[in-house]
């Protein structure tokens, strides 16, 4: 990634959903600056200090997926955690035959918006509460807390999508519904401070990409339909 790039990145505007955070770190600062005492003012320093983080948190930089109805794109940025055949998630429905899912691990540092992996219906969508275990382990994918999608193509084949909670996220969003229709790399969701995002692919697809890859939501391909 060259500097500009990079600079881009950096000093991508955020996303909505970080509205109520900047707006009480700002509170914070600025009682903080108009208060004489020391302590107020260290208190206010720190209002500053989370405003700033959440700037770079909730970045929401624009992403152009790659030509091509054929392609099944990254939903997330992050590290590939794990390139695996399990079954899909019971509540989606898409039947028991193990098929490749692709794990990627978002960081406090990565961008957290999640992106649609394919153009396709939203046909299903399925919250269940739980823990809030290491989102990098395997067992995350069972135990923690979730949103699973189910994402149906003009073909009639299904992608499922899920959003897991980790150590330090305590709020998944979702911005989509069931019914909607969206397009390869469009945003459907947000999980705050830390998570991981599962994509099933159809079966007999392969994934391209390896554990330990970097993804760019939206951008970077996952497999080939």
């Amino acid at each position: 990634m060259s500097l500009i790039q990079s600079l881009k990145l950096v000093l991508s505007p955020p996303h909505r959903a970080a509205t109520p955070f900047l707006a009480a770190g700002a509170f914070v600062g600025i009682i903080g600056r108009l208060t004489p005492w020391r302590f107020t003012r260290l208190i206010g320093k720190a209002g500053i200090a989370f405003s700033a983080f959440c700037l770079y948190f909730f970045r929401d930089p624009k992403r152009t997926p790659p030509p091509g109805s054929d392609l099944v794109l990254a939903s997330a940025d992050g590290r590939v955690t794990s390139v695996s055949l399990v079954a899909p998630p019971v509540a989606l429905e898409m039947g028991t035959t193990p098929v490749w899912r692709v794990s990627t691990f978002l960081s406090v540092l990565d961008v957290h918006i999640n992106r649609m992996p394919a153009a396709g219906q939203v046909t299903k969508i399925a919250y269940h509460a739980g823990k809030f275990l290491n989102a990098s382990l395997d067992k995350a994918s069972e135990h923690n807390e979730r949103n699973e999608i189910r994402l149906t193509l003009p073909d009639g084949r299904n992608i499922g999508v899920v959003q897991i909670a980790g150590l330090i996220a305590r709020r998944i969003l979702c911005f989509v519904e069931e019914g909607e229709h969206l397009e390869a790399g469009e945003r459907f969701g947000l999980i705050r401070f830390g998570s991981r995002t599962d994509v099933y692919l159809p079966p007999g697809v392969e994934p391209i990409v390896v554990e330990g890859q970097t993804m760019i939501g939206g951008e970077t391909v996952l497999a080939k339909l």
